[in-house]
């Protein structure tokens, strides 16, 4: 379970990549057209970038409940015969967390905070 939210919630904080971040990207470094032909042919980036706010909300409850999932489980301790599958396992999700933390916080500076210091 834990596994499956981490990477669900590094899903949706790239989500918020595509919705905000690079198509700032494309635009800023000249390549409108290249945004364009990516919207074509992908037309569901639309829909992310219309939708952004439920997104960010979506993406903002799955990384606080991975969160929460992450510090309940370093309280429980590992089974013995199973101790370095399960410290491997707490690594990873707690590297996918940090992954996608970072990628979420990007997707916001680009979908909410760069706006205000470009009006």
């Amino acid at each position: 379970m834990k596994k499956i939210l981490s990477v669900f919630s590094l899903f949706t904080s790239t989500a918020t990549l595509l919705c905000c971040a690079l198509p700032f990207l494309l635009v800023s470094i000249g390549a409108g057209a290249v945004l364009a032909g990516l919207v074509s042919n992908v037309p569901q980036i639309v829909w992310v970038s219309e939708n952004k706010n439920l997104v960010f909300i979506i993406g903002g409850i799955l990384l606080l409940l991975s969160w929460a999932m992450n510090i309940y489980r370093e309280n429980i301790s590992c089974p013995v015969d199973k101790k370095q599958a399960c410290s491997d396992s707490k690594i990873f999700s707690h590297r996918v967390f940090k992954i996608s933390v970072f990628i979420y916080c990007i997707g916001v500076f680009f979908g909410y905070i760069l706006p205000l210091m470009k009006g």
